[in-house]
């Protein structure tokens, strides 16, 4: 098995040096979205204006914000009422990150059903994300949800990569294994040739990173928490480190106690509003 993990990892490594290898691109909506939400003389009715144009995102964007995310004080039935409701900002990301989702999809069954879990867990994490922006109100939390989506999305080229190779998709161990090692730079290089700042491109490379010590609060840190704090019950990877150890929890002002009752708290609010998002 070993043997079968170096050998795809350092294909996979040299096809990305040599730019052989084919990262995925941002959806054309979610294009659309950001070059509009970029230009400084942009309106509401403008971005509304290209949002509606997807039925289906239009439909996902009310729902999130009739959800307990956000929990607006009236319903939202429309998608105009949905921006002012929002803004400019937090719609921008908001669009972007649930467009993502169309990349999310492969032909093979095995490959499909590894990116479907792979969304399910993103979404998961990006909802901890803003549930803990808005808890700790330090970081913005769109942009939270946004980074949550993200810190995986390294995986997405090598199950494409896998789906050319039987011997990959019929061994999870391995590929599992070679998505451990490898997303990490892959997100890095998707979100950097995506142009996207660097506070969120460096993501995927630093979030795994628990004795990570930055100047100030950052959305590495964050992802890293989220990813902790939900893993908190499970007897392997994130559940098994050791929290007073990590000095992230007071850079966000945060228990470093996996049995405090605000983890309960919070973990009620992820639940609620995760459906809004998936």
């Amino acid at each position: 098995m070993s043997n079968i993990v170096e050998t795809v990892t350092q294909d996979i490594i040299d096809a990305l040096n040599n730019d052989q290898l084919t990262l995925p691109s941002l959806p054309e909506i979610a294009l659309k979205v950001r070059d509009i939400a970029e230009l400084e003389d942009t309106t509401i009715n403008d971005l509304t204006d290209i949002i509606i144009q997807d039925s289906a995102l239009t439909a996902r964007i009310i729902r999130v914000v009739n959800s307990p995310l956000l929990r607006a004080p009236q319903e939202v039935k429309n998608l105009p009422m949905a921006v002012s409701r929002l803004g400019m900002n937090y719609t921008s990301n908001l669009a972007i990150g649930l467009a993502m989702e169309q990349m999310f999809q492969a032909t093979s069954e095995m490959i499909e059903k590894r990116m479907r879990a792979l969304w399910q867990l993103t979404g998961t994490i990006s909802t901890w994300a803003s549930v803990l922006a808005t808890h700790t109100k330090i970081l913005p939390p769109d942009e939270a949800m946004l980074a949550g989506l993200v810190h995986r999305l390294g995986a997405l080229p090598i199950l494409a990569y896998a789906e050319e190779r039987d011997d990959i998709i019929q061994d999870n161990i391995t590929l599992g294994k070679i998505i451990d090692r490898l997303h990490g730079p892959l997100g890095e290089a998707i979100l950097k040739k995506w142009e996207f700042s660097e506070d969120i491109s460096q993501i995927p490379k630093l979030y795994r990173k628990t004795d990570r010590v930055s100047d100030e609060p950052d959305f590495v840190g964050l992802i890293t928490l989220a990813n902790l704090i939900h893993n908190r019950e499970i007897h392997a990877g994130w559940g098994l480190k050791e929290w007073k150890d990590i000095k992230l929890f007071d850079q966000f002002h945060l228990p470093a106690d996996k049995e405090h009752v605000i983890y309960n708290e919070l973990e009620e609010k992820v639940k609620a509003s995760r459906a809004a998002l998936m």
